[in-house]
């Protein structure tokens, strides 16, 4: 560990007793700690920016993004990375989530699988990752093995790398070409970095998804124009911003060029393109 490490994570609460609190008092104080989460993710948005560029740059020219964590750490990498296809209508391997234990652990703690240096490289292998990609590790905690092991080897393979953490001088950091460390201080029941500290990663993933699927052309104005139209709901969104966006009035319209095109975006695209043609 460095000498300058402190695992703040597993400091002592700042509340005793929590047990013998009201409802009410257990939730405010809850929500007085997460108040604190968005202010320290505000620190680390100059290196939240550098990651970003490289990530897009990389995807840009065919790369992909991963993310790589172990318990609460990886079910967010694996959340994150399951909602950008939807989101932004990406193929199902451009971000991609890999959790310590195999996709089993995404519902159940899978004994020792973090403590295994060598099984993320193993599990990034089996997606064939190359010099092309990004690879970003998640650890609360910052010295998780798994995401250290994996991290360390795709640097040794010239793999650009990025890390979230929630400790300052994280192990995790110094194998992370771009590191972020949302030191969010002591969670309210000690230790639980499920709390304050998964808060804290979930905006930093939604932060990178969202300005990597930005910067590659997936988003237009501020519409999720490339959106897979998976339900109603979401078709009926899709109608909206087609009207909104050729300025017309005609619901039947832009439910037929919907039908007809797939998506927002190439029903925007041909309806102008007919536009200027007449």
């Amino acid at each position: 560990m460095p000498s300058n490490f402190n695992r703040t994570t597993e400091e002592p609460s700042l509340y005793n007793d929590i047990e013998k609190s009201s409802t009410e008092t257990i939730i405010s104080n809850i929500n007085a700690e997460d108040k604190k989460v968005a202010f320290e993710v505000e620190k680390q948005i100059p290196q939240i920016s550098l990651l970003v560029d490289a990530a897009a740059h990389k995807l840009q020219n065919g790369g992909r993004l991963f993310y790589i964590g172990a318990g609460t750490s990886g079910r967010l990498g694996m959340v994150d990375a399951s909602e950008c296809p939807p989101t932004f209508g990406v193929s199902e391997d451009v971000v991609v989530g890999i959790i310590a234990g195999g996709q089993k652990a995404m519902f159940h703690a899978v004994e020792n699988a973090e403590d295994d240096m060598a099984q993320a490289w193993i599990d990034l292998q089996a997606h064939k990752i190359s010099a092309l990609d990004v690879v970003v590790g998640i650890a609360a905690s910052g010295t998780t093995p798994y995401v250290i092991g994996g991290l360390k080897k795709c640097q040794e393979q010239g793999i650009i790398t990025g890390s979230i953490s929630c400790n300052a001088n994280s192990p995790i950091s110094a194998h992370a070409n771009f590191p972020i460390e949302v030191v969010v201080g002591p969670e309210f029941v000690t230790g639980s970095t499920r709390m304050k500290s998964g808060t804290a990663q979930k905006m930093v993933l939604n932060m990178i998804s969202t300005s990597v699927m930005i910067k590659l052309g997936r988003i237009k104005g501020n519409k999720m124009v490339n959106m897979q139209l998976t339900n109603q709901k979401l078709f009926d969104r899709g109608v909206k911003m087609i009207m909104d966006e050729l300025k017309i009035n005609d619901t039947a319209k832009a439910e037929q060029l919907l039908k007809t095109y797939g998506s927002v975006k190439k029903s925007i695209e041909a309806a102008t393109l007919e536009n200027e043609i007449n």
